[in-house]
């Protein structure tokens, strides 16, 4: 799958730029994707930065016990999302280079229409979840009512495989 990403992928003109979105829910192999591609692009002498969307999360007393749901909070208050698109994405637009962001939820309206091409990292919820640390696991309720509910949003409202232009597959 790598290869076939990086053939979508145009040489770039000095001043020109090229934003892949690496997509997917928790644990469903966003960064494993993303340093292979960064490693076959290295190996070509293809110049790359990476960015994370992760960078960007606000401190916990504005995206916990807000008042809101924990599952929108998790959706709508986990990043600082004014920072996202002013430091972030309209920054990257002005960059000459290419240019990957990797994050969970990156198809969301205010962000897409930054993104040259998305890659969709697919991996069942069971999957994921056993990439958890065992401690973590034993937060079940805290999964249920936070992320699974925002997963389960994201998928209803913005259909990430649909809209995106690859689909990775990913498993244990």
């Amino acid at each position: 799958m790598v290869e076939q990403i990086l053939r979508r992928i145009p040489s770039l003109n000095e001043g020109e730029r090229f934003v892949l979105g690496i997509d997917g829910l928790s644990r469903s192999g966003k960064t494993t994707l993303t340093e292979k591609i960064k490693k076959k692009l290295h190996k070509m002498s293809i110049p790359v930065v990476t960015y994370h969307i992760d960078d960007y999360v606000v401190e916990r007393g504005k995206r916990y016990h807000t008042g809101y749901e924990p599952w929108y909070e998790y959706y709508f208050l986990q990043w600082d999302i004014k920072a996202l698109k002013e430091d972030l994405f309209k920054a990257i637009v002005k960059e000459s280079r290419l240019v990957i962001v990797e994050g969970v939820f990156l198809q969301r309206e205010e962000w897409r229409s930054f993104f040259d091409l998305v890659a969709y990292v697919q991996c069942p919820r069971e999957e994921r979840f056993l990439r958890e640390r065992e401690e973590t696991r034993k937060k079940i309720d805290k999964f249920k009512e936070r992320y699974w509910k925002a997963e389960d949003y994201y998928i209803a409202t913005v259909d990430p495989e649909r809209q995106a232009d690859f689909i990775v597959k990913s498993s244990l």
